[in-house]
């Protein structure tokens, strides 16, 4: 089939976006990864009063994570739950329909849709990882805490590449839901890729946890960093250029299933 007469790849991301962001979970994900961000912060003054308090032999035991990481985890799976109720809200209230009647070319609505998601979550995913960084670091100062001890310039990569990460997320969890067509569904398969299976490939012997850890989604972005410093439940055993083709992978092999699937079925 041929697109509608008037109907171009820029009007359909145009309306894609205009779905989007009518979408109340969109602002309820969105409104959670700034909540996210903010306890970071609180997280950050909470430990420098610990720090503060604490005797010279003490401190040297005292470890907080990377506080941008885990703030960028948590909102990955925001985002991946955007991209699923992105996918699925056509389905639940039947405006799919009314989508194919006026874009024919399913591929197109796609990768429209695949695009306006992407595109927010990776905006939202720079945001958290930058932000909770910039925060925590002008609240702890020059306190050599454990693991936050860190230089931005030193750490550009790897926010960018964690930032990345989320929109991947945000793309895997919009394929999935195209595929499913079940919110419910899909967001248990993101939780199992997000949190489960990672859990439990740290828990096989080694050398098997590091081997299975070192392709994990959550893993990668530290990886495409060239490895971190810092105590990870993922093993560090790709390349940069191995573990970016592999984070893209997680993104673009869902959403080419996701592409067929549609192909084939009557809406």
């Amino acid at each position: 089939m041929t697109t509608a007469p008037g109907i171009t790849a820029g009007r359909v991301l145009a309306a894609e976006w205009l779905k989007l962001r009518t979408l109340r979970s969109a602002f309820w994900t969105s409104a959670a990864a700034a909540v996210l961000i903010g306890l970071a912060a609180l997280l950050a003054w909470y430990a420098v009063g610990v720090w503060d308090g604490l005797t010279p032999e003490q401190r040297k035991s005292f470890a907080l994570s990377p506080l941008a990481d885990v703030t960028a985890w948590a909102v990955s799976l925001c985002m991946a739950v955007l991209g699923v109720t992105a996918a699925t809200s056509e389905y639940r209230s039947g405006t799919i329909r009314a989508t194919c009647v006026a874009v024919p070319r399913r591929g197109l609505v796609l990768a429209a849709k695949a695009g306006v998601v992407g595109a927010v979550g990776l905006a939202v995913g720079q945001v958290a990882a930058f932000g909770a960084f910039l925060a925590s670091s002008a609240i702890i100062g020059d306190r050599p805490i454990d693991g936050q001890d860190l230089v931005l310039a030193d750490q550009a990569p790897h926010l960018l590449a964690t930032g990345l990460s989320v929109a991947v997320f945000a793309v895997l969890g919009m394929a999935l839901g195209v595929l499913l067509r079940s919110t419910a569904g899909a967001v248990v398969v993101v939780v199992l890729l997000w949190h489960v299976l990672p859990m439990l490939a740290a828990n096989l012997p080694a050398p098997w946890d590091a081997r299975v850890g070192s392709v994990m989604l959550s893993g990668l972005a530290d990886q495409i960093a060239d490895g971190s410093d810092t105590p990870s439940i993922y093993g560090e055993l790709l390349a940069p250029p191995a573990a970016l083709a592999l984070l893209l992978a997680y993104a673009v092999v869902p959403l080419a299933a996701a592409a067929v699937a549609a192909g084939r079925r009557d809406v």
